[in-house]
């Protein structure tokens, strides 16, 4: 074993970034035997300097980020403050001064991936990211190492804890959207803004990295189809239940059936209860991998907090040390293909679509009318009806997003249809 340590810099030191410090310091001998050389933590960048760090020596603390990925005698810079500056300048700061990174910001590597490792590969340095997706579960290096002989065609997952954690919580005590929330957020599941968690932005993020990865393209935030779960109500909860379905904010990514474009959605779903993913419970995340040679994959654990990242961060601080160590680099940004991102008006879906309507005669065929005219088939319709009132759900089979939305559109022109009560797509099947 080669007794001069590798040196590693700590940039942010809050939930994840403290737990790795810790790590490094109780499994010091560990990682050293892992990787063949000693791991020594030489400086943590803070914003808050005063705050007790317990276990943290304070001569490592230090303000200036900068200084700290300047020194060039770093080999890895561990980033884990978030956001898109000063995160990326620092990034690319520590690449010009002989580090290698590993990133859990999943934010700046969903808008600016493709940048990042174009740096990397300049100045010949690593750059992982294992903890920016799905915290524990390790999902980056099984898509670009392990399925690297594969060709994958989809990836559909749950890969947001919080929102996860509401919409189980909707199913299992009939609890409100508003009631779900105010729990996950006094257990620490939802941030006291939980806007990038509810309304889909942090699944989006993921899903661009999950899709630029797996379809080797580029795929930016930006390029994803976003909804978030504000709008789940009990009432889609139970039709969903009816279904023998449960909903779940799924990412998905897919290779078009010419295999000629891909797209990349994050929504709220209908997916049937004998799918894998329904039992995913609480804050729980879980990607199921579809591809040509390996079939059907499914990778399940913790998808956030403190450890479980913290565990994806040193997995990935034990390769780039070992790639030091043979003075080699691990695989960078694979995007031969430069496939383009349909936008959803063309990615085929069913709905499930819930109208308030006139509990009268005629009703249903005008209804039935209005999808004949815009090219939706439909394969279920349950109707009920009381003084006067009725409610009309209609579950479609397989057809181009922008048919089902002309279809709403449609409809709501209806005299006999007082309004939409809601609208979700069923997928899983």
């Amino acid at each position: 074993m080669r007794t001069r340590p590798l040196k590693v810099a700590l940039l942010g030191c809050g939930v994840v970034g403290s737990e790795v410090a810790r790590i490094m310091t109780t499994h010091a001998d560990d990682l050293a035997a892992r990787i063949g050389a000693p791991v020594e933590l030489v400086g943590v960048a803070v914003r808050r300097p005063s705050k007790v760090r317990e276990g943290i020596d304070p001569a490592l603390i230090t303000t200036d980020a900068t200084a700290l990925v300047q020194r060039g005698d770093i080999d890895v810079v561990i980033e884990v403050i978030g956001g898109i500056e000063p995160a990326r300048t620092l990034i690319t700061t520590a690449f010009e001064n002989g580090a290698s990174v590993v990133s859990a910001n999943k934010a700046l590597l969903a808008e600016d991936g493709a940048a990042l490792h174009a740096a990397a590969e300049k100045y010949g340095r690593d750059l992982y990211y294992e903890a920016a997706v799905a915290g524990a579960i390790p999902l980056v290096r099984p898509l670009r190492e392990s399925l690297a002989g594969d060709k994958v065609n989809r990836v559909l997952g749950i890969v947001n804890g919080t929102t996860n954690f509401i919409l189980d919580k909707m199913d299992t005590s009939g609890a409100g959207y508003s009631e779900a929330l105010d729990e996950a957020t006094a257990l620490g599941y939802a941030e006291a803004d939980p806007t990038a968690d509810v309304e889909g932005f942090d699944a989006a993020a993921k899903a661009a990295i999950l899709a630029g990865i797996a379809f080797h393209t580029r795929v930016k935030i930006g390029d994803v189809h976003r909804e978030g779960i504000t709008e789940v109500t009990a009432a889609d909860i139970a039709s969903a239940r009816r279904m023998g379905c449960t909903v779940k904010l799924l990412a998905i990514c897919e290779r078009a059936a010419d295999g000629q474009s891909v797209t990349a959605r994050v929504h709220p779903a209908m997916i049937p209860l004998s799918h894998p993913l329904a039992s995913v419970r609480e804050a729980y995340n879980a990607v199921f991998i579809e591809a040509d040679a390996a079939g059907q994959l499914m990778f399940y654990g913790p998808g956030a907090g403190g450890s479980p990242t913290a565990s994806a961060v040193l997995g990935d601080l034990v390769a780039v040390c070992r790639n030091k160590l043979g003075e080699a680099t691990g695989p960078g940004e694979s995007a031969y293909t430069r496939l383009p991102v349909s936008p959803m008006g063309e990615v085929v879906t069913r709905y499930h679509i819930s109208l308030d309507v006139a509990d009268k005669p005629g009703v249903l065929a005008q209804v039935a009318t209005v999808f004949a005219e815009q090219g939706v088939s439909i394969d279920t319709v349950r109707q009920q009806g009381k003084d006067g009132e009725a409610s009309l759900v209609v579950v479609t089979h397989r057809a181009p997003d922008a048919a089902l939305s002309g279809t709403v559109e449609a409809l709501r022109k209806l005299d006999t249809v007082r309004g939409v009560a809601s609208i979700m797509r069923v997928e899983g099947e």
